[in-house]
């Protein structure tokens, strides 16, 4: 087992890159029982990977523009790190959640779940195509649980917070760009009425991340239900934590143009 004083292991980073985007800035303390408890696991000080958060917050971008520092103590070993995180997460992204369950629980395919209140639970997986690979599985265990907890747990548009009602849903489809498939960025939570909307281009979110409908729902103003989950919040802004980073302008651009009133 690896004392307090040793580097920081490849696999080690990885963890603590996954739970970068899972858990909120304000929760890196050595108060957070889960945190205290993965460094203990990993053999290292009760605070140890807290400051390792606070550390990888200094280096992102995203996070910076938000007028927050993070700590200082970054290594270019984790500044490293970090840049080969972001430019292969469709890789990095999955092994790290394999990691992560590994240490919570001796099974790397185990389903386990970080919440937005710092517990981490083992949870039973719906259903999956045959097909998919346990690699993909974890990617997309990786990216539900990052957009979700960016959100809090509830949904963008109706505040919903029933979270097996929610969904990370992507702003880019899976299918239409591999490099974004796991960004969180590229993710938004919605409820699962608003997620089916949205993949279907029946509505979007404009350059001040209001919601609009298309016109195709928009002729159905005078339904009841319609009114209710849509008309009703048309024009409304998108709604994401303060220091959440939200979504990226790129991406909803490309929804505005490629699917937007295009699918239906």
């Amino acid at each position: 087992m690896a004392t307090s004083t040793e580097r920081w292991t490849r696999g080690q980073l990885l963890i603590a890159l996954n739970l970068y985007h899972k858990v909120s800035f304000g929760m890196f303390h050595a108060k957070n029982k889960m945190l205290v408890d993965i460094s203990q696991r990993m053999g290292r000080k009760p605070s140890a990977l807290p400051m390792k958060l606070s550390n990888l917050a200094s280096i992102d971008p995203e996070f910076r523009k938000t007028g927050r520092k993070g700590l200082k103590g970054a290594s270019d070993f984790d500044r490293a790190m970090w840049a080969e995180y972001r430019m292969h997460l469709n890789e990095l992204a999955p092994e790290g959640e394999a990691l992560l369950a590994e240490l919570m629980t001796g099974d790397a395919d185990a389903p386990i779940e970080v919440q937005p209140d710092g517990r981490i639970l083992r949870v039973p997986e719906g259903p999956t195509e045959a097909t998919a690979s346990m690699k993909v599985r974890r990617g997309q265990r990786y990216f539900q649980q990052a957009v979700l907890n960016a959100y809090k747990g509830r949904c963008a548009v109706t505040g919903m917070n029933v979270r097996s009602l929610l969904i990370a849903s992507h702003i880019i489809p899976w299918s239409k760009a591999e490099e974004h498939r796991l960004d969180p960025q590229n993710g938004i939570a919605l409820n699962a009425l608003h997620d089916k909307a949205f993949d279907r281009g029946l509505i979007t979110f404009d350059t001040d991340l209001r919601l609009v409908c298309a016109p195709s729902i928009r002729e159905h103003y005078a339904t009841a239900t319609i009114a209710t989950n849509f008309k009703a919040y048309e024009g409304q802004a998108l709604a994401f934590p303060t220091e959440a980073t939200g979504p990226n302008p790129e991406y909803l651009e490309y929804h505005r143009n490629e699917l937007f009133g295009k699918i239906g």
